[in-house]
């Protein structure tokens, strides 16, 4: 059963809050069907997926995913991935401004994916402006 401040050794060491955000400047065709995705996710190894398992049944959102790496001395993992903007916004975020991480890196793009999930609640991505203000965000994040 996990608890959280296992939760939270886990994730400081593990886990990622990460927004893609399309490049406002680019003019290539992007693969990408939106312009932003916010992500809440933690990867480990293919034999400590159990735990990943238990992460989704301890917050009642996301998914387990099989990530296969075939780079030279990586091992294959699986990925435990919230992207559901409702999940982040009434469980992830709310978990973890009530249970606060303890490496400065990690709160600090905590909190800017904190700031950047206000502004696109605020539809603000949907504006060039706004976009652009996002995409300088993730330029300060880990």
């Amino acid at each position: 059963m996990l608890n959280p401040d296992y939760i939270l050794g886990l994730v400081d060491g593990e886990g990622s809050f990460t927004v893609y955000v399309r490049d406002p400047d680019t003019k290539e065709l992007v693969i990408r069907r939106v312009k932003v995705e916010p992500r809440f996710y933690l990867k480990l190894n293919e034999r400590d997926r159990d735990i990943l398992y238990e992460l989704k049944d301890f917050f009642h959102c996301g998914n387990v995913y099989f990530q296969r790496d075939t780079r030279k001395n990586h091992q294959n993992c699986y990925r435990y991935e919230v992207a559901n903007r409702g999940s982040l916004n009434e469980i992830i975020i709310p978990f973890f401004k009530k249970h606060r991480l303890r490496l400065s890196s990690k709160k600090k793009d905590f909190d800017i994916f904190c700031r950047m999930m206000a502004k696109i609640e605020r539809g603000e991505h949907l504006t060039e402006s706004g976009l652009r203000s996002l995409y300088n965000l993730k330029k300060l994040m880990h």
